[in-house]
């Protein structure tokens, strides 16, 4: 798989100046943790799951959570395990299927190897899992679980734990909860892909939600949240884990608010239409401007609940020629010694040393994500990558 694999080569090589690198499964764990991009969220429960599997591949996406937990009732649990083995036989049985990096999200730690038992030969799709509400108290017992799975399948199963516990986001106890995440998380570190950042129960801790047109980090309590999760867990200096971006729960303006003027005159009609617009645009804005704070705060990758969001992200990943021209200079060998020096496009200091660990990681969104060609820029990414 490769990001805009789904896009002709004869376009790919009109945007890219670099492409995306091909990647699997079995790639190392570095360049995965940077290539999740936007991890599609989807219940177990859906009955046609399989298909929807290979048809969100097709269109781009490479990384999916098949979801046990908050986007199930309840009493659905025990179906959607069923379902799950049922639909990755089917998946295991279509030759020439090649599926994104599946996750599963589970809810409690016994799932995991009870799970990966009953998958089967099947479990060879399977990438590594969700661990829900995570805590060093709740967390290690989930990855001791996929410890203990990952032995008995001998195969490769990465975890993404989800930062979203009251524990984090409440002043009194957030560095006593991130420095016991971070010692269950660095004890297993080979196993650890990513972590993610459940904002929505941090909003639900003090009754918000933030509006269409407002990001994460306009809503302040979550924003502390997110730089001190960053603070603590994603730093540069080789101890530090790759964070994903929050989910946009945004994507389709309700139709009923227009239907009073669509039963009204042509000219309201128009109107109307016109207004629709605006606020499908107002509300793309959002996803676009926290896709962008994502990356200036440190985040890579997003949640996403809509295949809507997917092209958005992974075209704001792309590193623009600017940005791979800055890097390159920065990393050359002879500039080992540090010292500053003027950018290749002649409107910026680049200086050698601080600026070595933005080079580093831009280098690596890269090798996954592609450079865009001088003239290529977001708008044409994402016009080239819509289906159809």
């Amino acid at each position: 798989m490769r990001h805009f694999g789904h896009i002709a080569p004869e376009v790919r090589q009109r945007l890219f100046h670099q492409e995306p690198c091909a990647f699997t499964a079995d790639s190392p764990a570095r360049l995965l943790s940077a290539a999740l991009g936007a991890t599609l969220y989807s219940p177990a429960t859906r009955p046609r799951l399989a298909d929807d599997i290979v048809k969100q591949a097709a269109n781009g996406v490479v990384s999916m959570v098949l979801c046990l937990e908050d986007s199930i009732d309840d009493a659905d649990v025990g179906a959607g395990e069923d379902n799950l083995v049922r639909q990755f036989a089917d998946l295991a049985g279509r030759p020439g299927a090649e599926p994104p990096l599946l996750f599963i999200r589970v809810r409690t730690p016994e799932q995991i190897p009870d799970l990966v038992r009953r998958l089967g030969p099947s479990v060879r799709l399977l990438s590594g899992f969700v661990l829900p509400k995570f805590t060093e108290e709740r967390g290690v017992p989930f990855l001791e679980a996929l410890a203990t799975a990952e032995k008995a399948c001998g195969q490769r199963l990465f975890a993404m734990p989800v930062l979203e516990s009251p524990e984090l986001l409440y002043r009194e106890s957030r560095v006593e909860t991130l420095e016991g995440i971070s010692r269950a998380v660095d004890k297993y570190r080979d196993r650890v892909l990513a972590l993610r950042l459940g904002v929505t129960d941090f909003c639900s801790s003090y009754g918000l939600r933030r509006a269409p047109d407002m990001t994460a980090y306009d809503v302040q309590i979550v924003a502390s949240v997110i730089a001190d999760v960053v603070n603590m867990l994603g730093r540069a200096d080789g101890t530090g884990f790759t964070v994903t971006g929050p989910v946009w729960e945004y994507f389709r303006v309700p139709e009923r608010m227009f239907k009073p003027q669509l039963r009204q005159s042509p000219f309201l009609q128009m109107q109307a239409v016109e207004l629709r617009e605006k606020l499908i645009e107002h509300a793309m804005d959002g996803l676009l401007r926290e896709i962008s704070l994502d990356q200036a705060n440190g985040l890579l990758g997003k949640t996403c609940i809509h295949p809507s969001h997917v092209l958005p992200v992974h075209a704001l990943s792309v590193v623009s020629h600017e940005e791979f021209s800055d890097a390159q200079d920065i990393l050359r060998p002879e500039r080992g010694g540090g010292g500053v020096l003027r950018s290749a496009y002649t409107n910026k200091m680049n200086e050698v040393k601080p600026h070595r660990a933005w080079a580093e990681r831009t280098l690596l969104r890269a090798e996954v994500f592609g450079v865009a060609n001088e003239d290529v820029g977001f708008v044409e990414l994402l016009a080239a990558g819509i289906p159809g």
